[in-house]
């Protein structure tokens, strides 16, 4: 089965087995598979492989005999590297487009968290320097920390929307290890697609559920009811996109190295 593994920039196994993992080479574990424990796991959806990764090495691999399949990943005895890429600039710049997607839907996104997407992506270009950055990311920092006290005071999916907006923005535009910043704002970008989308679902889930019937009694309670419905919908949906995209990147980039 074709799946997605991520390992670590000196591209040996981890949990102390260590060995060099080598495009074209089959490794086989010890025993019988089993999720989470034992066995050569992957994913089969790249955004998913992202939640696990050890390390920025993306590997395109493939997983024979005895394969579990979990909710987002799965395991068997033996996982061979098709092929292997070096993700870690790709890997920001996924981060800074989750958190620009996150950004837009918020109408009045704080001025500091757009910077910090910015002074990003300059910082990837060696245009500014590592302070320069850090000074942005602090200030992305500052304005998420203001984004959340307004969401816990107002209890509002608009300013949870903007919360997690800048949220993404922080961890985009931190310099920590590509995976955290990576999955982290691909994360809070997915929370914030969510909760915008569910300041329309909820509402007309409310109503067609609510109808007729003491409208004005049942709102809060029909709406408390759909928010969740509309809420996991809208989640899986960002979910899918942002896999789409990072799906895109990678491929695109194998394309490249491989001219």
């Amino acid at each position: 089965m074709l799946a997605w593994h991520f390992i670590g920039e000196d591209k040996r196994l981890g949990y102390g087995d260590g060995r060099l993992v080598e495009v074209g080479q089959t490794l086989e574990c010890e025993g019988k598979p089993e999720l989470c424990s034992n066995g050569m796991h992957g994913s089969v959806r790249l955004i998913d492989a992202l939640k696990y990764a050890s390390g920025p090495i993306v590997c395109r691999v493939e997983i024979e005999g005895d394969v579990i399949e979990g909710e987002d990943k799965l395991c068997g005895r033996r996982r061979t590297v098709l092929w292997m890429l070096d993700a870690t600039r790709l890997l920001h710049e996924f981060a800074c487009a989750c958190a620009e997607d996150a950004l837009a839907l918020v109408e009045q996104p704080d001025e500091r968290s757009v910077a910090a997407i910015e002074a990003k992506r300059r910082w990837l270009d060696g245009e500014i320097t590592d302070g320069e950055l850090d000074s942005a990311s602090d200030a992305a920092w500052a304005a998420r920390d203001a984004a959340w006290d307004a969401a816990l005071a107002a209890q509002a999916a608009s300013r949870a929307a903007a919360r997690d907006a800048a949220w993404a923005a922080s961890w985009a535009a931190s310099r920590d290890d590509a995976r955290d910043v990576a999955w982290s704002a691909a994360r809070d970008a997915a929370y914030a697609a969510s909760w915008a989308a569910s300041r329309d679902d909820a509402r007309a889930v409310a109503r067609d559920a609510a109808g007729a019937v003491a409208e004005a009694v049942a709102w809060d309670a029909a709406e408390a009811a759909a928010v969740d419905v509309a809420w996991d919908a809208a989640w899986d949906a960002a979910w899918a996109k942002q896999n789409e995209r990072l799906t895109a990147m990678v491929l695109d980039a194998h394309e490249n190295d491989e001219e």
